[in-house]
């Protein structure tokens, strides 16, 4: 019976624990309960009357060491449902303890200052966070969760599996995945840099070679076709993307990218990294540039969604993949995306790192975007005096450099941001309409791009206060004939004369009117396929087209021509193995002349002439039908 009695304290005992944490001394004296409250470390007034009540208890311990090891089953079952044990919470603990620490690195407020005041990151310029590749992270921070997902939480409940994924995430309406043919493979590691290529295997080769022939039929339709039995090939899907957004299915054409880049991460190299900026893909390869072009345009979807955020971390993504030739030339967007992600300290990271050897401020985009991210950082309240001063500083003195290099940006950008200038400003041969005229065609499509892509974010009333008495202190500086107006003048003779091959192939996926407007010809007059646009003189080709078999030469000037009108007209029909024989070349003759007759009636019966509806019957008349 006492045995009992000591069971049933001991199972009461149990539930206190639980309920209340460590707040009473354990009756039993177990040691999972001296160690739940040495881990928790709580001292309450019930603690000294425990210490109170120790000699009393002493006597009963063994009998409570004995009931605590003989409880029963039932009890064990109850207690597995509240809390299995005390080191089962220790290690609950430790795992949230661990989710926190990753929190923490991951946070960009709690990244170690320098005595300056400007964060001292000490990761690589182009980090790349995974967190940041997800436009829906983005969007919660903008609206909350709930707006964002709404009644998306059930129906995952009974989605199918599917692999998961950092640059898109798959949906249920796409077609079930299978291997496609596409691999990457590790080619070397020079200098802690790795570089990689995505190889096609013979079955994805021969696709790729009907995928050709659809792009040279001009019809859509087939690569549609196409893409029923190949529903991850990865260049149909990028060139029906740019027929669904030029049919203005901006849905479909986001869509259709996304499945591209899926198809592509699914054939990813286990070594290879997204985040670290030492993973290298070369865009002479034509088996990588795919990649490339499926980002950039993911990026740019993302922008007009209104996620810069996550635009900025796919841009910083394809500089780090080759950032030494830079093949879609993204360092004349990734300030653009900065400035609207509110990445300041990034951007004038950047300039700073990479100036001495790449020479950003030559670059119009950078000589005003990041004077402009110096002023806004000037504007923060929440950082110190001193910091903002110097900020101020800075961009005051870079402004004044951006306008002496590039004095044609001004007037095109205060007429964008509907902004009349001062009489002296307007006057001004500085300013005027001659340096927009004298400017080389190469320099107009630099200043064009960025005038037409980041004036909006100049039409801010502070920042034409601030931008008004520095370029009144610009025109001091030319009536007094300073040396840095005439080593700027210099400068754009010299320079600028023709812009490489990546500008223009930025400019054509960018898509910008005003740039667009100033390619040169041979840009222009050769045709540019989205999938490819102007690939590289110096390509790296692992494997070619199979040349079709044609027959030119034995068809006539007339053939070629009702072919050119109907394409599936042969005049000529079947080649005959015994060409010398007489009797059958006049029956091919007669043939081709029947088919011909044939060819021009079906032509004429297809032609339909409808008269113009007349002032007075607008509708016309219904005889003629």
């Amino acid at each position: 019976i006492p045995a009992e009695e000591s069971e049933d304290e001991a199972a009461d005992g149990e539930e206190r624990p639980d309920t209340r944490l460590s707040e009473q001394d354990p009756a039993g004296g177990s040691p999972e309960g001296s160690r739940d409250r040495s881990k928790e470390g709580t001292g309450t007034p019930s603690e000294t009357d425990g210490d109170g009540q120790r000699e009393g208890q002493e006597a009963e311990q063994p009998d409570r060491m004995l009931a605590t090891s003989n409880k029963p089953r039932k009890k064990k079952k109850k207690r597995k449902t509240k809390k299995n044990s005390a080191g089962e919470t220790v290690e609950d603990n430790d795992l949230e303890d661990i989710d926190s620490l990753l929190e923490r690195i991951e946070d960009p407020r709690l990244a170690p200052q320098s005595q300056g005041g400007v964060t001292a990151d000490s990761r690589p310029l182009l980090y790349v966070e995974h967190r940041n590749l997800n436009p829906e992270n983005e969007l919660k921070r903008y609206f909350g969760a709930r707006a964002v997902l709404g009644d998306q939480r059930p129906r995952q409940r009974q989605r199918q599996y599917v692999r998961s994924m950092w640059l898109t995430a798959p949906k249920n309406t796409w077609p079930r995945y299978s291997k496609t043919g596409i691999t990457m493979q590790l080619l070397d590691t020079r200098r802690g840099v790795q570089h990689f290529t995505f190889e096609h295997h013979r079955e994805y080769q021969q696709v790729q070679f009907k995928f050709l022939d659809a792009v040279e039929s001009m019809d859509p339709n087939n690569i549609v076709l196409l893409l029923q039995m190949n529903p991850y090939h990865v260049d149909s899907l990028l060139q029906l993307s740019d027929v669904c957004r030029m049919q203005e299915d901006q849905e479909m054409a986001r869509d259709l990218i996304e499945r591209a880049l899926y198809s592509l991460e699914c054939a990813f190299h286990p070594v290879f990294s997204l985040t670290s900026g030492t993973c290298r893909l070369d865009y002479r390869r034509p088996e990588n540039r795919a990649f490339f072009l499926a980002l950039f345009k993911h990026l740019m979807f993302l922008e007009k969604r209104g996620c810069p955020r996550t635009a900025l971390e796919f841009c910083k993504l394809i500089l780090s993949l080759d950032p030494e030739d830079d093949p879609l030339c993204v360092l004349l967007l990734i300030d653009f995306l900065s400035l609207r992600a509110r990445e300041y300290t990034f951007l004038t990271r950047l300039f700073q790192e990479w100036e001495s050897h790449r020479n950003l401020s030559q670059l119009p985009n950078f000589a005003f975007s990041v004077p402009l991210a110096y002023f806004f950082l000037s504007q923060q309240e929440e950082r110190p005096e001193l910091e903002r001063s110097q900020a101020r500083e800075r961009a005051a003195r870079l402004i004044q450099l951006a306008l002496i290099m590039f004095p044609s940006v001004l007037m095109p950008l205060l007429d964008h941001c509907s902004v009349q200038p001062d009489a002296r400003v307007a006057s001004h041969p500085f300013f005027g309409l001659n340096a927009q005229i004298s400017q080389s065609p190469a320099l107009n499509q630099l200043t064009s791009l960025y005038v037409g892509r980041t004036h909006a974010l100049w039409k801010d009333p502070a920042v034409m206060a601030w931008l008004e008495p520095h370029v009144h202190e610009v025109l001091h500086m030319v009536d007094a004939r300073d040396a840095l107006v005439q080593e700027a003048e210099h400068k754009r003779k010299i320079r600028y004369q023709s812009a490489p091959r990546n500008i223009y192939r930025h400019i054509i996926l960018s898509e910008m009117k005003e740039a667009t407007a100033a390619l040169p010809l041979e840009v222009t007059s050769q045709p540019v396929m989205g999938f490819d646009p102007l690939p590289p003189l110096d390509s790296i080709v692992s494997y070619t087209r199979p040349e079709r078999m044609s027959h030119p030469s034995n068809e006539s000037t007339l053939s070629l021509f009702f072919r050119s009108l109907l394409p599936n007209f042969n005049l000529q029909g079947d080649i005959r193995h015994d060409g010398d024989d007489e009797a059958g070349a006049a029956q091919d003759l007669n043939q081709g002349v029947n088919r011909l007759m044939a060819a021009m009636r079906d032509m004429l019966a297809n032609i339909q002439f409808q008269e113009p509806p007349r002032e007075d019957n607008p509708e016309g008349d219904g005889d003629w039908d």
